[in-house]
C-alpha cells in the first residue's frame, strides 16, 4: 500500500488508516457500549488491516469507555514487534467519566489522559494525539501549551485536530508559531460523496499551511454501501439504527437519487459501491488519507477493493 507524509509532522501513513471506534461499542456514546465488535472480532480486523498493508490505528480515550484502548493494547502485547511497525494515534476530548471535568482540553485533563491511554495501550508513546472536538470552557492557549508539554515530553510524536472550525484551527495554529509550541500538523473530519463541506472549509487552511488532512466516515455510515434504500427500514445493528442521529441528514430524495446513480456506476464495472466511494476520497487532492471503520473482516474487503481500482471516471 501506497505511504504519503502526513502534513510536516515527518510520520507517513498508508493510504487508508484503520478506525478502532467500533471495538467494543461504536464511538464514544454510553449507550452503545457492548454493540460493536468484540474482543475476538477486533483482534481479527486488525490482522487483517496489517494484511493488506495498514500501517496506523486511530481510537480515543472514550471509545466504548476506553475499552478500544485496552483491546489495542491486549492486540499489541500478543503480537510481539507489531508495535514497532504500525503508528498509533488516540484523541482526549470527549467524555470519559461521570464528574463534569472528565472531559475538555483543560491542561489538567489532557495531562491525566495522556497517561490514562498510554496505559491502556501499553505504550510508552503514541505516534498520534489528537483533539476529538473543541472546548469552548477553556482557552485555547491553554490546549495548546498543554499539548506542546505532551510532544516535549515525549509521550507524543505528532498532533492533530479533529472537528475543529476554521476559525479555531487557524487560531490554535498562530497561537503555536507566537509561543513556539508544537503545532497541530493534520486535520480529522468527517469527508465523504455525501459530505464535502471541507472542500471549502479545511482543506483550503490545510493547503495554505501544509496540513495533512486524514478523513473519516468515507462511507458516510454505511450509506454510500447500498445499505440503505428509499421507503425501506434501516437494518437492525447498521450505524445509522444504533446511533440515528449523525446520518439523518442524509434521509432525502437527492440523496437516494445520487446513491442509484453510484449504485449503477459500481454494477457497470463489476464493482461494489463502497469501493467506488472509497476510491473517491482516496484519490481527492486535498485528502492524505482516510480512515475506514469495519464492525468485521468482511467489511475490509471493501477497502481492498479500493486499493485495487485503476483510473475510475465516476464523477460527482
Amino acid at each position: 500500500m501506497t505511504r504519503k507524509p502526513l502534513g510536516r509532522s515527518g510520520l507517513e501513513v498508508s493510504e487508508i488508516g484503520l478506525g478502532c471506534g467500533s471495538f467494543g461499542g461504536i464511538g464514544s456514546a454510553a449507550e452503545t457500549r457492548g454493540k460493536g465488535a468484540s474482543e475476538a472480532e477486533a483482534f481479527a480486523i486488525m490482522d487483517a488491516a496489517v494484511e493488506i498493508g495498514i500501517n496506523w490505528f486511530d481510537t480515543a480515550d472514550a471509545y466504548a469507555g476506553g475499552e478500544s484502548e485496552r483491546m489495542i493494547g491486549r492486540w499489541l502485547k500478543a503480537r510481539p514487534g507489531m508495535r514497532e511497525r504500525l503508528l498509533i494515534g488516540t484523541k482526549v476530548g470527549n467524555q470519559v467519566g461521570d464528574a463534569p471535568a472528565d472531559r475538555g482540553l483543560s491542561r489538567r485533563h489532557i495531562l491525566r489522559q495522556i497517561d490514562a491511554s498510554l496505559r491502556s495501550l501499553g505504550v510508552d508513546r503514541v505516534d498520534m494525539y489528537l483533539v476529538h472536538q473543541p472546548d469552548p470552557e477553556t482557552p485555547l492557549v491553554e490546549t495548546m501549551r498543554a499539548l506542546d508539554e505532551v510532544v516535549r515530553s515525549g509521550k507524543a510524536r505528532a498532533l492533530g485536530a479533529c472537528n475543529l472550525s476554521v476559525d479555531e484551527l487557524r487560531k490554535s495554529l498562530e497561537i503555536s508559531k507566537r509561543e513556539g509550541l508544537a503545532r497541530f500538523e493534520w486535520v480529522q473530519n468527517s469527508f465523504s460523496l455525501l459530505d464535502r463541506a471541507d472542500e471549502t472549509e479545511s482543506m483550503p487552511i490545510c493547503a495554505e499551511f501544509g496540513l495533512g488532512h486524514t478523513p473519516y466516515s468515507p462511507l458516510a455510515g454505511g450509506w454510500l454501501t447500498g445499505k440503505y434504500r428509499k421507503g425501506e427500514p434501516v437494518q437492525s445493528g447498521t450505524r445509522s439504527q444504533v446511533m440515528p442521529g449523525p446520518y439523518e441528514r442524509y434521509r432525502s430524495d437527492a440523496t437516494f437519487d445520487f446513491l442509484d446513480r453510484l449504485r449503477d456506476y459500481a454494477r457497470a464495472n463489476g464493482l461494489e459501491m463502497g469501493a467506488v466511494a472509497l476510491r473517491w476520497v482516496i484519490d481527492h487532492p486535498g485528502v492524505t488519507a482516510p480512515l475506514i471503520g469495519p464492525k468485521s473482516v468482511k467489511q475490509l474487503e471493501t477497502a481492498r477493493q479500493a486499493l485495487e481500482i485503476k483510473n475510475q471516471t465516476f464523477r460527482t
